[in-house]
């Protein structure tokens, strides 16, 4: 292997991570060096040693530099780096964090690569959707991750419960049987808005509409609201806060007690839930969260990373072709494999197979969205109203004035 360094050393990531990567700078002639900057533990140590010694190998006269960076301060670091002169070549960002860069107007176009070289015809909507922005696809999806149902073995059995339910409505019955005395039939907090967010997807309803550069609070919306409904429905069934997010307390602590059915959870949770109590290693299942429609999950909202290149990458063409290998089937494949995520397209979910939550959360991953696709979004979820809103609906408040009062609020931090 070439000589190199890593400005940080790597751990291996077990936990959903919305990640960013960036790829190697060099000089004019003799050896070209592709800078790369990578979230911390979005990949573990032993896959990027791997994946540069086979490019090097590869690549005659390309070396690659990778830096690591911290999500503390992430997006002011990535802007300025964007808009000054001599930064990295390739920059991993989170899915949902593409548009604010594009924004900038200082991200190279890779349409023509994404149809020519890459498939986008079939990347996962939930990466893609959110990397292209205004007809341009400024971000190519690297990897995913989203929210399965993580379940009980042991709880099911005892409710005579045989298999897991194929629609929403299935879901309500059975976890009504799970919610007894001893047990809560599902942990849900009040504030869980992502998984909220899928309910309103699955209706056919939105957070937040854009038209013409105009965006626009949807909470309010009929379709919406019935995504709500069934929130209140589900989490009823259950001790889950009412005013609190999955983080207070812990989700999966909580889970680990054994007297909880099910937990709606990035199979990340599994590795925290084992921690707490060993003794559920073999009385965990998984299911997609279940759809309207038995024929297809529900919507989710998918998490992961894009792969950026800034239009002053000093070596772009060099930063093109480490984006195709990390996209392409061979580090697809790999990256899947070592980390337990979801692969960038839907054909390759077969690839995680032999894994029983991956493979589940591949199945959700079909359906995976994304957040409205502004550039102003992070500041809606620095001071988020869906969350309140939640509060105010599971707490008995009039669910349509409560909304209208979120949507508002969205609207005007959207509009700044």
């Amino acid at each position: 292997m070439k000589n190199r360094h890593l400005a940080c050393p790597l751990a291996a990531a077990t936990a959903l991570a919305l990640a960013g990567c960036g790829m190697l700078p060099g000089g004019d002639g003799g050896t070209k060096t592709v800078n790369i900057w990578l979230m911390r533990d979005s990949v573990s140590e032993d896959f990027l040693t791997r994946f540069t010694e086979a490019y090097e190998q590869e690549h005659d006269g390309v070396e690659l530099q990778v830096t690591v960076q911290e999500w503390t301060g992430i997006g002011k670091k990535v802007t300025e780096a964007i808009q000054g002169s001599g930064g990295p070549d390739v920059i991993e960002v989170g899915n949902t964090q593409v548009a604010q860069y594009a924004d900038t107007e200082k991200l190279y176009d890779l349409t023509l690569e994404s149809v020519r070289d890459l498939g986008s015809e079939d990347w996962l909507p939930g990466l893609a959707e959110p990397g292209s922005i205004g007809g341009s696809q400024y971000g190519i999806p690297w990897y995913a991750a989203n929210r399965i149902v993580i379940y009980n073995k042991d709880l099911f059995a005892d409710a005579g419960i045989d298999k897991p339910p194929a629609t929403r409505a299935e879901w309500l019955t059975d976890t009504e049987k799970l919610n007894t005395s001893g047990s809560q039939g599902i942990y849900l907090a009040g504030q869980d808005w992502y998984t909220l967010a899928g309910f309103i997807w699955d209706e056919g309803g939105e957070l937040a509409t854009g038209k013409g550069g105009v965006w626009t609070g949807a909470l309010d919306s009929a379709a919406a609201q019935r995504g709500m409904a069934f929130y209140k429905s589900l989490q009823s069934l259950g001790s889950g806060p009412k005013d609190a997010d999955e983080q207070n307390p812990p989700q999966a602590d909580v889970f680990a007690k054994g007297d909880v059915a099910q937990l709606i959870a990035a199979p990340s949770a599994v590795a925290a839930i084992l921690k707490a109590n060993p003794g559920l290693k073999d009385k965990l299942g998984y299911f997609p969260i279940p759809g309207a429609k038995a024929d297809q999950p529900c919507a989710v909202f998918t998490g992961g990373s894009d792969l950026i290149i800034p239009e002053n990458a000093p070596q772009r063409g060099a930063a093109l072709d480490v984006v195709k290998a990390l996209a392409g089937e061979k580090w697809q494949t790999e990256l899947a494999r070592t980390m337990g995520y979801v692969p960038n397209k839907k054909a390759l979910a077969s690839v995680v197979a032999g894994e029983e939550a991956i493979a589940v959360m591949a199945r959700g991953a079909a359906r995976g969205r994304a957040t409205p696709n502004s550039p102003q979004w992070a500041d809606v979820e620095a001071d988020n109203p869906i969350k309140p809103y939640m509060t105010a609906v599971l707490q008995g408040e009039d669910p349509v004035k409560a909304a209208r009062e979120a949507s508002a609020a969205i609207t005007d931090t959207l509009a700044e």
